[in-house]
């Protein structure tokens, strides 16, 4: 069993997303694999890179090629996890704009997921996922929260059946009882 945790909160020490994903990938107790995204941020393709991108690998454009090579870099590793943890600060009621990236060089079709008669199916073999959102004040579910719920989209997109969430909203405010209880979100989940 593998892990891939991903990190995608412009803070480092004092975030709530990366305190509990840490957390939480200590006690899966499993090998993983860390994607610091705010540290080591995706590549942001130009217009036509976008365009061919979706289009095949037959552009010899480097910056497309560079593109490419990432995408490659990160499906291999979702593909080798069993288990998705994610990390998302929410900002502006979505998702960091480092994550989007990821996700934009992640969703390939052929690769990660494919379509069928019956709609598309993921690819990825991962059989469960874990988001951890955190928030200013924003309520992890609300109406205002496209943050966690597009996530969850992704992931069932990507085929992970088994999908959690931590909430780890409220960062303004005392952070001490936020983290204590997305402890306890986190050992009822794998209790």
């Amino acid at each position: 069993m593998t892990t891939l945790h991903i990190d995608s909160s412009a803070q480092f020490d004092n975030s709530n997303s990366r305190q509990l994903g840490q957390y939480l990938v200590e006690k899966l107790a499993q090998a993983s694999t860390h994607r610091d995204l705010a540290q080591n941020p995706p590549l942001v393709p130009s217009a036509e890179d976008l365009m061919d991108f979706k289009d095949g690998n037959d552009v010899p454009r480097e910056s497309l090629q560079a593109f490419y090579r990432q995408s490659e870099a990160y499906i291999a590793e979702l593909k080798s996890a069993d288990t998705l943890v994610i990390g998302a600060g929410m900002y502006n009621f979505s998702v960091p704009a480092y994550l989007k990236l990821w996700i934009d060089a992640i969703c390939r079709a052929g690769e990660t997921f494919r379509y069928t008669a019956e709609g598309p199916e993921g690819l990825t073999g991962i059989k469960k996922a874990y988001i951890i959102t955190a928030t200013g004040g924003t309520p992890v579910g609300s109406d205002y929260d496209f943050c966690s719920r597009y996530l969850e989209q992704v992931c069932g997109f990507l085929g992970i059946q088994e999908i959690h969430h931590i909430d780890a909203s409220g960062s303004k405010g005392d952070q001490a009882a936020i983290l204590a209880s997305g402890r306890e979100q986190i050992d009822q989940l794998l209790a």
